[in-house]
């Protein structure tokens, strides 16, 4: 079985004039939301054997305050810069290519893509993704290129929204 979490990177800024898209840094709702979205995949047990992250900033930030919380080593967050720009037919390919050893896999990466990517691999429909969000999809095959909605489970939906007090 291969397992797929696809996530949405926490809320971002746009405070900074002069910083491009790719550099936006996470805001302070941002910078809670993605610990917070680690810490309840960790309730779940969740073990990873890799995490994905677009380049950008935002991104980025968010794989690794979530990695923090799965003990999962910063250094070990594979930059693919292909997520950062990715349409739907790109990122289920990036995700085809990933490496079969890889069993549990979190991608964090953009929308519409990401919401647009579970919707393609998911048998059932999910709303938008709202930042932070995750989706863990399971799919029985060994292999990453035989990954599709016709061997899928969507297993969960979660979001910040869920963790509020």
């Amino acid at each position: 079985m291969k397992i797929l979490y696809l996530m949405r990177h926490a809320k971002s800024s746009w405070n900074f004039d002069g910083l491009s898209d790719k550099e936006r840094p996470l805001n302070n709702r941002g910078r809670t939301d993605a610990p917070q979205m680690g810490q309840a995949l960790a309730a779940r047990n969740l073990q990873l054997d890799l995490l994905v992250s677009s380049p950008a900033v935002r991104a980025l930030s968010t794989a690794a305050l979530v990695a923090k919380e799965l003990n999962y080593p910063p250094e070990r967050i594979q930059v693919l810069d292909g997520v950062y720009e990715a349409d739907l037919d790109r990122l289920v390919g990036l995700v085809q290519e990933l490496p079969d050893e890889a069993n549990s896999v979190l991608l964090v990466g953009h929308n519409p893509t990401i919401t647009d990517t579970v919707n393609y691999l998911s048998p059932s429909a999910v709303h938008e993704m709202t930042t932070a969000a995750v989706v863990c999809l399971h799919f029985q095959t060994d292999r990453w290129a035989d990954v599709h909605r016709h061997n899928a489970e969507l297993y969960f939906v979660d979001s910040p929204k869920n963790h509020e007090d």
